[in-house]
């Protein structure tokens, strides 16, 4: 995907993620899409989304002959914004291209002292003065990621051990608060972002980990909102007396 395209993507993925609900996958007159039309470079960048799971198809509707499909993003769309726009995706990205930068230093260095001795001493330290500050700024870089490490925050030792799961909670909640997304995350996204890697995980013992993780002060759960019309996906609420608890965010202290 050229970088036409794959800016459209990050776009589209933003407008899914800030939407929060089912969009269009396209638009048509008046009518907003993630995608403006299925020509050129949003029909591909719409197609490759779709195929590389960083948007779901939710329904199709059929109005004669044309088919309209509504989409969200999924978990996975969120890691993709995360790691493609946020600082410390940035950031990673340039500790790798410092990373090649200085182990080609050498090999630069050798070429040059077969062809011109003379030129070879007076380029050399003038690479080794660039390699200097390279690793300057490499050191500042990993400070920078140490700093921003918003996933690495571990769990006390007696609630990684009462769910085994809950810093992937945490790292997720990180990654779409980062990316750019509301803080309160519905159940049910959260329930399939920790899916992904938890294989077998039963919606019922999600629910009780995630209590145990409000009860520990990890998260918070909050309700749905009294004025809405109606409850999405009420299965992954859980009911805790007349509250119908809906969403999760990380608590203050994490």
């Amino acid at each position: 995907m050229d970088d036409r395209h794959h800016d459209v993507l990050l776009k589209a993925l933003q407008t899914a993620l800030n939407h929060g609900a089912e969009m269009r996958l396209y638009g048509s007159g008046k009518l907003q899409g993630l995608f403006p039309s299925r020509s050129s470079a949003s029909a591909s960048a719409a197609t490759a989304a779709v195929r590389d799971g960083l948007l779901e198809i939710t329904r199709t509707d059929i109005k004669g002959k044309a088919s309209i499909e509504w989409v969200r993003i999924t978990p996975k769309g969120v890691e993709f914004l995360h790691g493609n726009t946020t600082p410390l995706g940035v950031l990673r990205d340039l500790r790798r291209e410092l990373t090649a930068a200085r182990d080609g230093a050498p090999v630069f260095l050798n070429a040059l002292q077969q062809e011109w001795q003379e030129t070879t001493r007076r380029l050399h330290d003038q690479v080794q003065q660039a390699v200097y500050r390279l690793d300057a700024l490499a050191d500042r870089v990993e400070e920078a990621l140490r700093r921003a490490d918003i996933l690495g925050q571990p769990l006390p030792n007696g609630v990684a051990k009462s769910v085994a799961w809950g810093q992937i909670v945490l790292d997720y909640l990180d990654q779409r608060y980062e990316a750019g997304a509301p803080e309160n995350c519905p159940l049910s996204e959260l329930y399939s972002a920790v899916r992904r890697q938890v294989d077998g995980l039963t919606l019922l013992d999600f629910q009780d980990g995630i209590r145990r993780l409000h009860d520990h002060r990890v998260v918070q759960l909050r309700p749905f909102p009294e004025s809405a019309d109606c409850l999405p996906e009420p299965e992954h609420a859980i009911v805790d007396g007349a509250t119908v608890l809906y969403f999760a965010a990380k608590a203050p202290s994490h």
